[in-house]
């Protein structure tokens, strides 16, 4: 690990200020940025602490949703009693997504910040473009198990490895923020993460100097939510394929659903032509089949992948119908 300074954020906008410069990182739990560095991924020559920066609540809004602040971590945020009770995606999301320990460290900010765990990333000794942009992508010819099969592109074929994102965008959060100048704004969560395109560096809808405060959650939507993840083994690895579904129905007729999906894209994936065919539906042998196919349109496997094809399928048909059968 190479030296670095340290300082700790008096506000908000001072934490956004000092991340704008060069070399500068903030570090709140630290789970996922702590590894890049030890492996010389990230090398910052500062970290800024926002952990004093009282971002750390759960508080109701007069809409009816829930705002939570960027540093709450995982661990509260899966066991609050309105997150339990109101939003069961979320918690069961959280839930899956690591250790008890963890989550005790990780924090609802930093747990949308998190960056690809593909292998090739993490080996310095191999071209990724996403950690030295021009250097070529090593994952397309190489062992891309875990990678993408939407929204990739020639330059990059990575996932983002969240569950709580794939929760967040089943819901609709948004993402507040705040810049050097107090300025803030919310971005949807549907347009926080980026597909990689020609610059799969830039990950995020972040400006230079702009950074996460809270995330806020609309009113539940009615219907039975489910969160399911489909992984090599139980104990807390990456998904391969995960649903995030709400749906509503009654009578064996879909009244409405949502689908948002992780392991398979850049971003938390979400197909609104699927979650149209869904409505009105009867329930029946075949009644998932056009969702899945709206889901996958365009899917494309790189060799060791091409199994998650399949299995994006099968998965959305055991979802639906755990759904419609509750």
């Amino acid at each position: 690990m190479k030296p670095f300074t340290y300082e700790r954020a008096t506000s908000p906008a001072h934490a956004a200020a000092a991340s704008a410069r060069t070399g500068a990182k903030l570090i709140a739990g630290g789970t996922n940025l702590l590894d890049l560095m030890k492996l010389q991924v990230e090398t910052p020559a500062e970290l800024i602490d926002i952990n004093r920066l009282g971002l750390d609540k759960i508080e109701d809004t007069p809409q009816g949703g829930l705002r939570i602040g960027a540093t709450v971590r995982n661990s509260d945020l899966a066991a609050d009693r309105r997150v339990r009770q109101h939003y069961g995606v979320l918690s069961r999301a959280l839930l899956a997504g690591a250790s008890a320990q963890l989550r005790n460290k990780a924090t609802t900010g930093g747990n949308l910040l998190q960056r690809t765990r593909c292998y090739y990333f993490y080996d310095t000794t191999k071209p990724c473009n996403k950690r030295e942009p021009g250097s070529g992508c090593a994952a397309l010819g190489g062992f891309n198990r875990i990678h993408a099969i939407l929204g990739a592109s020639d330059q990059c074929i990575a996932t983002h490895p969240s569950d709580m994102a794939v929760a967040m965008r089943v819901l609709d959060a948004g993402v507040e923020t705040v810049d050097a100048r107090g300025e803030t704004r919310v971005i949807p969560i549907a347009d926080f993460h980026r597909l990689p395109g020609d610059t799969p560096q830039i990950e995020t809808a972040l400006q230079p100097g702009e950074i996460i405060t809270a995330v806020t959650l609309p009113p539940p939507p009615p219907g039975v939510q489910i969160y399911r993840k489909v992984r090599d083994r139980a104990s807390y690895a990456f998904a391969l394929v995960s649903i995030a579904a709400i749906v509503d129905a009654s009578g064996g007729q879909i009244r409405s659903a949502r689908l948002a999906f992780g392991g398979l894209a850049h971003k938390p994936w979400r197909v609104q032509q699927a979650e149209e065919s869904l409505s009105g539906t009867q329930v029946g042998p075949n009644s998932f089949d056009a969702a899945a196919t709206a889901v996958l349109a365009g899917a494309r496997g790189y060799g060791a992948n091409d199994f998650k094809i399949p299995l994006a399928r099968r998965t959305i048909h055991a979802v639906l119908t755990q759904a419609t059968q509750a």
